[in-house]
């Protein structure tokens, strides 16, 4: 089942509607998310932080349960929130620049540092967990690689921790998101009324577009060739990301169409999980689904108190869904975490939290060289083994993984050279015979 899970910055309910029907399913309690302060823990559970003048709070529920089960208290407000693929960490973006990661199934505070010069706004894991990137309010995007950040004996011999910076933003970053594969396209919004569109391998700008308002969402279509940008006006822009040139129509170079139906700024934006569908929300309380085709609305879900400022789009089972499920509580009553530690001790250094991350001596910071080898990943197992922290299990289950992936890729390029072989053979061996006798020309 997919559904629909939407949140506010006032102090309401988490909603969440059945895709498919529009039936609201369940609301989720006490809950004042900050823009992009939501997320999907491994489908497993919700996490949001919230918001607060002085300190800061993330909640987590479970499915199928409308109270908070588990909450945390942190040194300052944390405002954007993400989780990797697996659900088994969550970094955390500061009022102050700094960014926090956190071990899901312990609660432990892994790492901390100064990441920006100003807020962080956004927060963004790459698809195989090993690269985090944040946008802050100083315009800056930076690009961190987990792997060497965890290397303290490499990072004091840096200039910077990070491992690229884009500052082409003149103002404020709100919002980004990350194009598929080992080597995406990072599209980026910002009070600016720009959107801009990065090479992550080439660490250049390719794209610049200008809008006539100031863009708070933005979305791609599956196949990375629009760009869907949600403005404060209320409309929805629709804009071309690889063309090699657009002319310029009345709403600017690059922008094809807009959809227009809300009545406030919109403030969010997802792409469905099936179909042709892109889901938006507003501060006019509504959310809206659209076959983005044709520009129609096909959906109309009200949030009913306050403005809506984040959507999440989610598959999930029946039986999660239920409130009491018996079902429901035997499979998923106990993967709720601990609350997330606000500091890290001194005991957890020295617990093998370097040996996690800090094994790749023979990686380069450029960008090739993230991606580790199937012998490493090996050799990163074997020594991860003779560590016996919890947190290194879970690191030897990821490598596991990668390496399976690693393997079958192998076999797969292995397979087609092969065959490709063999249809040079064949056709060499067709040509002769197709010749003219004793090789003499006709």
């Amino acid at each position: 089942m997919e559904v629909v899970v939407a949140s506010s910055s006032v102090e309401a309910d988490i909603a969440c509607w059945d895709f498919n029907t529009g039936a609201e399913l369940l609301r989720y309690k006490s809950c004042a998310s900050p823009n992009h302060g939501l997320v999907s823990v491994g489908d497993r559970f919700l996490a949001s932080s919230q918001l607060r003048q002085t300190n800061g709070s993330v909640k987590y529920w479970a499915w199928s349960k409308p109270q908070p089960d588990a909450r945390s208290s942190q040194d300052e407000p944390i405002r954007p929130l993400a989780a990797n693929r697996e659900g088994t960490y969550v970094a955390g973006g500061g009022v102050s620049g700094t960014i926090y990661l956190w071990e899901v199934t312990s609660g432990r505070l892994l790492k901390k540092w100064d990441a920006h010069y100003r807020g962080v706004s956004c927060l963004k894991f790459s698809d195989d967990g090993t690269i985090l990137f944040s946008g802050s309010e100083d315009g800056e995007i930076r690009v961190w690689n987990l792997v060497t950040l965890f290397d303290d004996h490499q990072t004091q011999h840096e200039k910077h921790r990070y491992l690229l910076s884009f500052t082409e933003h003149s103002l404020s970053v709100t919002d980004m998101v990350l194009g598929f594969g080992y080597d995406p396209i990072i599209v980026s919004a910002s009070e600016d009324r720009t959107c801009k569109i990065w090479s992550f391998s080439r660490e250049t700008l390719l794209r610049n577009i200008v809008f006539p308002t100031i863009i708070d969402a933005i979305a791609m279509d599956p196949g990375e060739n629009l760009l869907f940008a949600g403005g404060r006006d209320g409309n929805i822009y629709v804009a071309a990301l690889n063309t090699a040139r657009t002319a310029s129509s009345k709403y600017g170079m690059h922008i094809l169409n807009r959809f227009s139906n809300h009545s406030k700024a919109v403030t969010c934006l997802a792409w469905g999980l099936s179909g042709n569908y892109l889901i938006s929300g507003s501060e006019d309380g509504v959310v809206r689904v659209w076959d983005a085709k044709t520009a129609n609305i096909v959906r109309v879900l009200k949030h009913a108190k306050g403005p809506v400022n984040n959507i999440l789009v989610i598959r999930q089972q029946v039986s999660q869904m239920i409130p009491n499920s018996q079902a429901s509580s035997r499979r998923h009553g106990s993967s709720l975490p601990p609350p997330l530690e606000k500091r890290i001790y001194e005991a957890d250094k020295d617990a093998g939290f370097k040996a996690v991350i800090g094994l790749q001596d023979t990686c380069s910071k450029s960008t090739a060289a993230v991606f580790v080898s199937s012998d490493m990943m090996e050799r990163q197992i074997r020594e991860l083994q003779q560590q016996g922290s919890a947190s290194a299990e879970m690191e030897i289950e990821r490598l596991k993984l990668e390496n399976k992936k690693c393997i079958q890729m192998v076999q797969q390029w292995k397979k087609m050279y092969d065959n490709l072989h063999q249809f040079c053979v064949n056709e060499l061996v067709d040509g002769d015979k197709g010749g003219a006798p004793n090789g003499n020309a006709p």
